[in-house]
């Protein structure tokens, strides 16, 4: 049968905690006749329990903190020290250096070990619920925390009691020992108890004479002073433990409830979407009654200080502890495990995005996708999957999409059912709801990566080649204006970013955007954005109009992050009356459509021109169009680079400088194939000779054939960074 762990705190220092803990490991010893551990994890009292035990241990905490081997009962013999009654005693380290620098996660294998190599093992987890105190609990059968008869004592005790419910430590697991107890004493255990809000375990009498005399020994009180006050009230308390059976039945509380659920906690069967009413009926209830009690306006203040959201969620946590523990949940939470999940995910719908927290949080995911509320897929090495997270109903999502939106001004109703917005990491966020969305409340989320990508990413990934890179640089240098053309999920924007990345730190860069993604290095730049019209219909401010209060802002380069309309024929202007080297992106898949598509978007500015007279226009403003391609495989590839030559009768003359040329899939699925130069030599090339650029004609060789390194692009290797 498995043993039993005890841990011993003190509320606070002075009250004796150290003492009780190794005369209840000795008095179990005694009164089961079993073997016994204790353990010193005071990493601030360092040394106390050798003076009470007169044991030495061979090693110390530390050094079992730090031991890689598996933990039996041959394995820990050589680390500890031994008492005639039964006592095996592990000493922390004197020094206070060495006792503070535990390796605390290495420990754990140890606790998890010790109920199969002893039937009892006694804990001193010191007076701060500290990493170590804590991983000593959270294995633990029982708590005891050590009080003394006095208000300051009660009150600090009743705030470890407070912190460890916090914690999601179950009530009945946290017992409350008073120590050194006087008949007579104005601050009475019924005094203790109301002010700690915690019923009284056991009484230790006060006996100074014993426990400074055992002290002097160095010798616990129970072997030397069987007849004490202080022996018996140690005695009383060991015989309750063991007579009332209250490791045997606390024990049920901490260890894991077998799986009787197929649901999982958080609403969604395994494989399908079946929702789980208990947990999320529990949640929304908790859910109201902690915003009817808790001023979330406060959510929102300071939304860029780290610490005022750190002490929101705290106050908000202890909050959710507390309503749970005015519900009946015996039926909904099986474990400590689930206690923690379903705070976790009222917190989280509370003071974040709710279920999707977790998937933002995974570096590895690129894009989420919500249909409805219990729909969620997501994006992972370009592969679309369904998650296993729900979210309660329909209202729920709706909620969260307000909170995305809000803080930058948007807004989203039926009159409008659809808004762009992005979050404060810059992910890209779009969302629509019914009655345009007929399945629910919709929202696409394009991650924004953690570290900036750069070109060195493109080559890595296999999504261009140096000579591609390099060429690209020499173009953005050089003042070439640029439209990046792909499909949706292409990687457009990554590559907008990354060639926006090469324009020298001493220009002056506006960008113009829907919502706000692009992230440049340089320091002179100016962010500008779409706002959507008032409830009234008025103040609406279009990319178009953006573009031409640029023109006003002396640029060196204008970045549009998408031409999707009018603003198409401002920015060609722009390009061709001085502005060179600017970007934008378009949808089309490969350049020829590309060219189609400008034409088209410059009629949408409603200006009436001629077909010929805007290929005119495309084909002197622009120099070269480069094709980003979502492959089969999830994989962004560079495709094509093409230079415009200019207008032969009404065709616009593409000519490409690098292809890439598929040439099947691999086992794996991924595509295979190679980037090659065309040999064709761009014609701009010697204006930006006589400027002084030097420029290697190698680049453009068509014998040079460089295999991609993978088939991944920078956007599926997110993760891997």
């Amino acid at each position: 049968m498995a043993g039993y762990v005890i841990a011993i705190a003190g509320g606070k220092g002075g009250v004796g905690k150290s003492q009780v803990a190794a005369n209840i490991a000795f008095s179990f010893a005694q009164e089961s006749k079993n073997k016994v551990l204790l353990l010193d994890f005071d990493q601030k009292a360092s040394g106390d329990q050798d003076f009470i035990t007169g044991i030495k241990s061979n090693k110390t905490v530390k050094e079992l903190s730090e031991f890689k081997g598996a933990i039996d009962p041959r394995s820990i013999e050589p680390f500890l020290g031994r008492h005639p009654v039964g006592v095996s005693y592990l000493a922390m380290s004197t020094d206070a250096t060495t006792s503070l620098n535990i390796n605390v996660d290495g420990l754990t294998k140890t606790l998890k070990a010790l109920p199969n190599i002893f039937p009892i093992t006694i804990i001193d987890c010191g007076s701060e619920l500290n990493d170590l105190a804590l991983k000593a609990m959270e294995f633990s059968t029982v708590i005891f925390l050590v009080v003394t008869p006095d208000i300051l004592a009660a009150n600090q005790t009743k705030r470890m009691y407070s912190d460890l419910l916090t914690q999601l430590f179950p009530k009945d697991v946290i017992q409350i020992l008073v120590n050194q107890f006087q008949q007579g004493h104005p601050v009475t255990p019924d005094v203790i108890s109301k002010q700690i809000g915690k019923p009284i375990f056991s009484l230790i009498p006060k006996d100074d004479e014993t426990c400074i005399a055992s002290l002097n020994m160095r010798k616990p009180a129970v072997t030397v002073f069987q007849n004490s006050a202080f022996t018996r009230g140690i005695q009383e308390t060991v015989r309750k433990i063991i007579q009332k059976n209250v490791l045997q039945a606390l024990s049920k509380l901490q260890r894991k409830a077998p799986e009787k659920k197929k649901l999982l906690p958080g609403g969604m069967k395994e494989g399908g979407n079946i929702v789980n009413r208990p947990w999320i009926d529990l949640k929304m209830r908790v859910h109201t009654s902690l915003v009817d009690e808790l001023d979330m306006k406060e959510r929102d203040k300071d939304k860029n200080d780290p610490n005022a959201a750190i002490i929101m969620r705290e106050r908000a946590k202890k909050k959710v502890v507390e309503l749970l523990g005015k519900e009946e949940t015996k039926s909904v939470i099986d474990s400590r495990e689930d206690m923690n999940q379903i705070v976790k995910e009222i917190l989280d719908e509370a003071l974040g995005l709710g279920p999707l927290e977790d998937l933002l949080a995974d570096k590895t995911i690129s894009e989420i996708m919500v249909v409805g509320p219990y729909k969620v897929y997501y994006e992972q090495s370009g592969k679309i999957k369904l998650s296993k997270v729900t979210f309660s109903n329909d209202r729920q999502v709706l909620n969260v999409i307000e909170r995305i939106v809000s803080p930058i001004g948007r807004r989203i109703d039926e009159k409008t059912p659809y808004v762009d917005a992005r979050l404060r990491d810059g992910s890209r966020v779009h969302a629509i709801i019914p009655p345009s969305a007929i399945d629910g409340c919709c929202i696409t989320i394009r991650k924004f990566p953690e570290n900036r990508l750069t070109w060195k990413d493109l080559v890595i990934y296999g999504s261009a080649t140096q000579e591609m890179a390099d060429f690209l640089r020499i173009a953005v240098e050089g003042h070439r204006n640029i439209i990046i053309s792909g499909g949706t999920g292409s990687g457009k924007t990554t590559l907008i970013n990354i060639l926006g990345g090469f324009i020298p730190a001493n220009e002056r860069i506006i960008t113009c955007e829907d919502s706000a993604e692009l992230d440049l290095p340089q320091e002179h730049v100016v962010r500008l954005e779409t706002k959507p019209p008032s409830l009234e219909g008025e103040g609406e401010i279009d990319i178009r109009l953006l573009v031409k209060q640029t023109l006003r802002m002396r640029p060196d380069r204008i970045i549009v992050g998408e031409c999707r309309g009018g603003e198409a024929l401002d920015m060609l202007q722009a390009m061709g009356t001085g502005h060179d080297g600017s970007m934008t992106t378009v949808h089309a898949n490969n350049p020829r459509e590309a060219i189609g598509r400008l034409e088209t978007l410059v009629q949408y500015a409603g200006t009436g021109l001629a077909p010929k007279v805007i290929r005119e226009m495309i084909a002197s403003a622009l120099h070269m169009i480069v094709q980003q391609s979502r492959m089969e495989d999830g994989s962004r590839k560079m495709t094509h680079i093409t230079e415009l030559g200019g207008l032969q009768g009404d065709v616009v003359i593409l000519q490409d400088i690098f292809l890439f040329y598929q040439e099947g899939m691999d086992k794996s699925g991924k595509i295979t194939g190679k980037f090659q130069a065309t040999g064709f030599i761009p014609k701009f090339i010697e204006v930006l000779e006589r400027k002084g650029y030097n420029i290697p004609r190698d680049l453009f060789s068509n014998k040079m054939q460089t295999k991609p390194t993978s088939s991944s692009s920078p956007e599926t290797q997110r993760g891997k960074k």
